[in-house]
């Protein structure tokens, strides 16, 4: 299962979103096991288990997904 955090701009950029590492840690304790964020967050802390996915446009996104 893949999660979502951040922005989508209208030329396809994503967007870094406020308190990131904890949209990361509540997506862990969802249940998610991949999250993909914007390239330009910066995480505090990479002490969990879910896999995080940084991409810049949302083009890199649908190649991951499809």
């Amino acid at each position: 299962l893949y999660c979502f955090a951040g922005e989508i701009g209208l030329s396809g950029e994503i967007r870094p979103v406020n308190r990131i590492d904890q949209r990361v840690r509540e997506a862990e304790k969802l249940g998610y096991k991949k999250i993909i964020i914007s390239k330009h967050n910066k995480l505090n802390s990479n002490n969990c288990n879910i896999k995080i996915i940084q991409c810049q446009k949302i083009d890199e996104v649908l190649k991951l997904l499809f």
